[in-house]
């Protein structure tokens, strides 16, 4: 692709001449002029400040006649750029009235686990994430009504603290592939005394039971076709009442690429939704610099064709939703999945996407389906395949099987999964697979919640107190934390169920 080239033309009528750069709006060139005719700017401030991609900055850094200290520039000499009134921000008049909220969410976000590059991670400002709760208060919440029930699928950003800062009495659902984002979420949600719960889930399997039913969705997702339709089908999902229900999506392209926002809105066409409305640079990141550090906000309403199309094409999706990470390499990993590798263990199940050649008469169930309910048949022996990109599901692969033993094929670490199931599992890494051997019963709480994953965690570990400690239904019914309520062991995040065997085995 050519470099975006810059050039000055006159207003017309006896106006000052502006620069025109290939691709980059005029209000945005205004901006920028702007703020470099104000004082010294760094290329990142004048990218989030104006919305512009960082190569259209860059050629109207060399177009116009600018000083240049480090990385900072400013106009030389300094021009006067003419008054002009900016887009209205829908919530912005709300904003100076939330500053405390603001502060404790810039606080939040500096403790946050680091971004993975492998899951797109950018971080929203706090300013950012306080204007989308306004804005859910604003647009859904008027006086008197009740307070609604909102799902975030994926909060890198934590909107899910924000929003229980602005509307205390919103409960909020998180789910994300993150553990660490779920442990920060949870302990700052503690802290600040917020109802917000969280659930651990890789969207290509599927969306937890529990994250359903709410009056509103949000997502920030990954900016690729597929990693959108994704994300917004779970979204769909997770509303109760379609007729009232709606989707807010965080999505930005950049001025640079019109033909990847259009195979974007062909995705959400092919949900069948709704676009009520949509707000221009709306979320602004620290970083992503290609996109102007900018992505609008969509309302999406769903229509009756809706849910029938995100149930049917959430697999669709499934595939590399990503920009970057192990998910290139899926195809590769498959080559490993050789019959010399599995034939001895003598499986009675096929789990994930085996090669068709690979002990073709033995039964295959898809990963989805192993997680979303207990398999039907006796198994003694299982093998799992679990492509790059879905390490963080070793642990919930293997709460799901109760076979004596299970080799499962990623090229996860081990280490962590060890220490969370050391009550059922005794695991040892191969190089291209982990074999686990189950441990005999032990008839510890521990071993009764992780042997019925499928099952309600409240009332397996009320069953296991009242068993073990002679206690009263209402009794072992009081020592049931609140988090472990209404959710089973294979959507709590990896902190959970490590307190899950620590608190249930005392």
């Amino acid at each position: 692709m050519d470099e975006p080239g810059a050039h000055e033309v006159g207003e017309g009528g006896g106006g000052a001449a502006l620069p025109v750069v290939d691709g980059m709006e005029p209000v945005r060139v205004h901006a920028a002029l702007a703020l470099l005719a104000e004082g010294w700017r760094t290329r990142a401030e004048l990218v989030r400040a104006t919305g512009a991609p960082r190569r259209s900055i860059e050629a109207l850094l060399r177009t116009v006649p600018v000083e240049r200290s480090g990385d900072r520039y400013r106009r030389t000499p300094p021009a006067p750029v003419p008054a002009h009134a900016a887009p209205a921000d829908p919530v912005g008049h709300l904003l100076p009235a939330h500053a405390p909220v603001v502060e404790r969410l810039a606080d939040a976000i500096a403790r946050a686990p680091r971004a993975r590059r492998a899951l797109d991670h950018v971080s929203a400002t706090p300013e950012t994430v306080v204007r989308r709760a306004l804005f859910l208060g604003a647009r859904f919440r008027p006086p008197g009504a009740p307070a609604p029930r909102l799902l975030c699928v994926g909060d890198h950003d934590l909107t899910s603290l924000a929003v229980g800062l602005v509307h205390p009495g919103v409960r909020t659902t998180v789910v994300d592939i993150d553990d660490r984002v779920l442990a920060h979420i949870d302990a700052e949600a503690e802290r600040l005394g917020l109802d917000v719960r969280t659930r651990w889930a890789d969207l290509r399997l599927g969306l937890p039971p529990s994250a359903r039913d709410h009056d509103l969705a949000i997502t920030d997702p990954p900016y690729t076709p597929d990693g959108v339709g994704l994300f917004v089908a779970r979204a769909v999902e997770g509303l109760g009442d379609l007729a009232r229900g709606r989707v807010l999506l965080a999505y930005g392209a950049g001025d640079l690429t019109p033909a990847l926002a259009l195979k974007v809105q062909h995705a959400l066409g092919d949900l069948n939704l709704l676009s009520e409305a949509i707000y221009p640079d709306f979320n602004r990141y620290f970083g992503a610099e290609a996109i102007g550090s900018a992505a609008d906000l969509y309302v999406l309403r769903p229509t009756a064709k809706t849910l029938p199309a995100a149930v049917a094409r959430a697999d669709r999706f499934a595939a590399a939703i990503y920009t970057h990470g192990p998910q290139s390499v899926e195809s590769a990993a498959a080559r490993d999945l050789t019959a010399g590798s599995v034939a001895d263990l003598g499986p009675d199940v096929l789990v994930g996407a085996w090669p068709k050649d690979v002990l073709p008469n033995v039964p295959r169930v898809r990963l989805a389906t192993w997680l979303a309910k207990p398999y039907a048949a006796t198994v003694r022996r299982a093998a799992i395949a679990l492509p790059p990109g879905l390490e963080p599901a070793l642990v919930r692969v293997l709460l799901a099987t109760r076979a004596e033993r299970v080799r499962v094929f990623t090229a996860a670490d081990p280490a962590e999964a060890a220490e969370i199931l050391a009550p059922v599992y005794e695991l040892t890494a191969r190089g291209t697979h982990v074999d686990a051997v189950r441990r005999p019963p032990s008839g510890t709480p521990a071993r009764t919640l992780m042997d019925r994953a499928h099952g309600k965690v409240a009332n397996a570990w009320r069953d296991a107190l009242m068993r073990t400690h002679g206690l009263t239904k209402r009794e072992a019914r009081a020592e049931v934390p609140a988090w472990a309520h209404d959710v089973t062991a294979l959507e709590l995040p990896a902190h959970r169920l490590a307190t899950l065997a620590l608190k249930s085995s005392g």
